[in-house]
């Protein structure tokens, strides 16, 4: 068996000489986001450079297979990799969707075709996916989808329309729910698919949000043809396939709660606004036992969230246990959130203006305001924790 403290110094030296140093600052903005993609936008050659280092060791997937481009580790391994990742405040090399969603159902019930096609490509973020779930009457009621699609023999011919597919007018790549069968209850009959979203027929219209953002879309499907060895899985079994990459993208909500780097940040940022008392402390009493309150029950959580990746390792899973997850998580962010709007007063909520860097702060607020829906409402989330964690009636 592979040492792991041998395993620790190599990665450790590894990335003390690949990371750059401006990948080991806290991300600021959206711009600090690698999505990679066909046609990716780099914010600097450093940002591509760690992309394609990390890529490259398999990195980017550490425990998903070599042989479709990811690192092969152990989750021992993958621990100490994160842990030394989290040393030196590295940032993660690509955030993207087919890694945190559809890529586990690929390699879970995928065909060999289809692993070998998606899996490395998502590896070195060279395809920018989007999900195709919830539609104008098929939000929290998922099963009721109607987008549909019909058997044309060699293809599927589909029409309909999806609502709030986050990045789909950046996306690559779809997987996406359609029904093909109106037989038995609504959970059946519907198929996990995946299609390119330069395929006619497809349009993506951005939403404008509170924020100003347009991080959602409307997506439409007319007459939209997508290969049947495009299916993951079997036909007519997608809803076993749409849970299960559910509690994929719940985790990865939740991790905006469990950010280290953030307690530092906020606690910085207070200061700056708010300044000290004689004994160095933040002068406010309210604000900093406030502060305090989130950063100990940010604490908890992120031990909480390791204790979940160990399970799941280890083969236990996560199951409904991802509900918690993404409920305390996204409550943490809009807690957080809130208390850099109360450091600033009413700076806090400017809109505009250089001084206030054209109003970040409030946007980012508002923005954080979505985290109670996406990836499932909250009040869906508490229902799923009732019922299936605490086992009440």
């Amino acid at each position: 068996m592979f040492d792991l403290e041998d395993f620790r110094a190599e990665t450790r030296a590894w990335l003390e000489e690949n990371c750059p140093a401006s990948m080991r600052e806290p991300v600021r903005s959206e711009k600090d986001i690698c999505w990679g993609g066909r046609n990716a936008e780099f914010k600097n050659d450093d940002q591509r450079l760690w992309l394609e280092r990390m890529a490259e060791k398999g990195w980017t997937a550490p425990t998903w297979p070599e042989q479709y481009g990811g690192g092969g580790l152990s989750p021992e391994q993958a621990k100490v990799l994160r842990e030394e990742m989290a040393r030196i405040n590295a940032r993660e090399p690509l955030k993207s969707f087919g890694i945190s969603m559809v890529g586990p159902a690929i390699i879970k019930w995928g065909s060999e075709e289809l692993k070998q096609q998606h899996l490395p490509k998502i590896c070195r973020g060279e395809i920018r996916w989007c999900q195709g779930y919830s539609e104008p009457g098929a939000g929290s009621d998922l099963a009721a989808l109607q987008t549909k699609a019909e058997d044309k023999g060699d293809h599927y011919l589909i029409n309909g329309q999806k609502i709030w597919t986050s990045y789909a007018h950046k996306a690559d790549w779809i997987f996406c729910l359609v029904r093909t069968s109106w037989e038995g209850k609504k959970q059946e009959g519907i198929t996990l698919i995946l299609f390119d979203m330069e395929t006619p027929g497809v349009e993506a219209r951005p939403i404008r949000l509170i924020s100003g953002a347009s991080v959602f879309c409307e997506t439409f499907f007319t007459d939209v043809k997508a290969d049947k060895t495009q299916v993951v899985g079997e036909v007519n079994k997608g809803w076993t396939y749409a849970k299960y990459i559910l509690t994929h993208e719940r985790e990865m909500v939740s991790a905006i709660g469990g950010d280290a780097s953030a307690v530092d940040a906020l606690g910085v940022q207070s200061l700056d606004a708010v300044g000290a008392d004689e004994q160095g402390r933040l002068d406010d009493p309210v604000l900093r036992a406030d502060i305090a309150r989130w950063e100990i029950d940010q604490l908890g959580f992120r031990l909480t969230l390791e204790r979940a990746k160990d399970e799941a390792k280890a083969g236990e899973g996560v199951g409904h246990y991802s509900a918690l997850l993404k409920y305390a998580g996204t409550e943490l962010n809009k807690r957080r959130l809130e208390l850099k709007v109360a450091a600033e007063g009413m700076g806090g909520l400017a809109w505009e203006g250089q001084a206030w860097k054209g109003g970040a702060l409030a946007k980012e607020w508002l923005r954080s305001k979505a985290n109670s829906i996406e990836g499932g409402t909250s009040e869906v989330q508490l229902g799923i924790i009732a019922k299936n964690v605490l086992g009440m009636k």
